[in-house]
């Protein structure tokens, strides 16, 4: 099915939100080229301690997708080493957090405790207890904090919720997802290999998806993983009491010549779902009779429909609560979950 684009209203003008952008890397090049894409918002500042990063704003960009900007250009920008210098220029009415995962809770509750809103990368901590401490700190400051989990965000990905639960098409039967590409290899100091930094693969490339079957279908009863020992590849079933059969596999271990594919097959009782980024058409609705349903396939992708999304919070607006704090604390407790499951060989409950 070819793929349609609607015409989505600008956002109302409000005053210019000036934007801070905290870590330079892969995802910190995607930031910004949201960000420059977006009315009534302008980069004001930005954070990056490694000079040799910074040296390098005007290459191309390294990472496993495509959209990141290739060319970074700081001479209209105040550069920081030190957030704290930063936040102390008051320069900023909000920050793109794109560190190390390691990184993310305390970062985040500094920029919160200062009074800025903060868009934090995924995942959003290691454990539930700095989940919780960032949470906490967006209360207290009564300020916006979205963490980045660009799936809910993505067109295919909203538009595939919005079949699933409308029930139109019957029952969800089945859903298996996958999440496949080489080991990333681009961060300065591999920080990503480092499961004590990043979580390792279950928590930085496979929370994709789980996070996504969390929003379509809820926390399950129970998961069931297997991995191979270092967690480089995982396959997940989630459980539902009288729900779906749900399956999802991730792996950091393709050849890189490989490249980056995210797809998902959904059975429903009068249809089927199809997504394959490495395929043309990538998404296809096949119904088991009559002509395909009508889409309306939002224009975008991830990357840059979250960043709107925050920027119309922080605006004033009202908008849907498309991820909580709250909610992306589950999908941590969900994926440690998995990782124990596979670490220790049985089902774990939620």
């Amino acid at each position: 099915m070819s793929r349609t684009h609607r015409v989505v209203p600008s956002r109302k003008t409000f005053a210019m939100i000036h934007v801070g952008i905290v870590g330079l890397g892969f995802m910190g090049r995607m930031h910004y080229r949201c960000w420059k894409a977006i009315p009534d918002t302008t980069i004001t500042a930005i954070c990056e301690a490694n000079p040799k990063v910074l040296a390098a704003a005007g290459e191309p960009s390294k990472g496993n997708v495509e959209g990141a900007a290739d060319h970074i250009d700081l001479k209209d920008v105040s550069v920081h080493s030190d957030l704290g210098e930063l936040l102390a220029a008051r320069s900023v009415d909000a920050l793109s957090i794109t560190l190390p995962t390691y990184l993310h809770p305390d970062t985040t509750v500094k920029a919160l405790e200062a009074g800025v809103h903060v868009l934090c990368e995924k995942p959003m901590a290691l454990d539930v207890a700095d989940c919780d401490r960032m949470a906490a700190a967006a209360r207290s400051a009564a300020r916006v904090l979205q963490i980045g989990h660009c799936i809910r965000f993505w067109p295919e990905y909203v538009v595939t919720r919005q079949l699933i639960r409308g029930g139109l098409l019957g029952r969800t039967i089945a859903a298996s997802f996958r999440r496949y590409t080489a080991m990333p290899a681009w961060s300065p100091d591999s920080w990503f290999a480092d499961e004590k930094r990043s979580g390792g693969q279950p928590l930085d490339l496979h929370i994709h998806d789980t996070d996504y079957i969390h929003h379509v279908f809820g926390l399950p009863a129970t998961v069931s993983s297997v991995a191979d020992g270092p967690q480089t590849y995982i396959s997940t079933h989630y459980h539902y009491d009288d729900g779906p059969a749900v399956v999802a596999e991730s792996t950091w271990r393709m050849a890189p010549a490989f490249g980056f594919e995210m797809s998902f097959v959904v059975v429903l009782e009068r249809a089927t779902i199809l997504f394959n980024s490495s395929s043309t058409p990538a998404f296809r609705v096949l119904p088991a009779e009559g002509p395909p349903p009508p889409l309306d396939i939002p224009p975008g992708d991830g990357y840059s429909r979250e960043i709107e999304h925050f920027a119309r919070a922080v605006a004033g607006e009202i908008v849907e609560p498309i991820i909580t704090p709250e909610q992306a604390r589950d999908t941590i407790r969900l994926v440690l979950a998995e990782k124990q499951s596979a670490r220790e060989g049985r089902s774990v409950l939620l």
